[in-house]
């Protein structure tokens, strides 16, 4: 009789933590799925800033010299690596400010036909890098916090995933620019 109670505590004690287990497990899985998610939007946000920028060179409602500064700066931030994409989305970043805080920008190109459309699909697209780099490095946050937990590491439950990398970027908007 006594050994009946023990191996069925045991068994209970066993099943209870194989629970737990399979529970951790795939809280690590939605994690990983919401880190990627958020990894495709913030690509998403990059690109359409992106393109903004680059219809905004283009349009001829800004002087030829800024124009080239801000396509060569998105051109650069399309054709980097992985290696260079911080540095090359900052420096779109530092050119689009040093573009639109000039003075009378945003009054210049409102003025202009359909320069009004293209200073709120730039606004939209800036402050959606923005708030898509914050989730993002916040999803990196929480899953590499479960990744570190012991029984991750133990039991290898992230598999052979790699750990989550921040994405550091210079994405403060331009002074003009509203951001809500």
């Amino acid at each position: 009789m006594t050994s009946t109670v023990v191996v069925l505590v045991v068994g209970i004690v066993v099943v209870l933590m194989a629970v737990y287990v399979s529970w951790r497990a795939g809280r690590l899985d939605r994690l990983h799925i919401r880190l990627e998610l958020a990894k495709e939007s913030l690509d998403a946000a990059l690109m359409r800033r992106r393109a903004v920028v680059l219809e905004l060179a283009g349009s001829r409602l800004l002087d030829p010299a800024t124009s080239l500064v801000l396509a060569a700066a998105a051109h650069e931030a399309r054709m980097a690596g992985p290696e260079e994409r911080e540095h090359a989305e900052s420096d779109l970043s530092r050119a689009l400010r040093a573009a639109a805080d000039q003075e009378r920008f945003r009054e210049r190109l409102s003025e202009s036909p359909g320069g009004s459309d293209l200073l709120e699909e730039l606004d939209a697209a800036v402050a959606k890098v923005v708030y898509s780099r914050r989730f993002y490095n916040n999803a990196v946050g929480v899953t590499r916090t479960a990744q570190r937990r012991w029984l991750a590491r133990t039991l290898r439950l992230a598999g052979h995933t790699e750990f989550p990398q921040f994405f550091e970027i210079d994405d403060n908007p331009p002074a003009t620019m509203a951001m809500e």
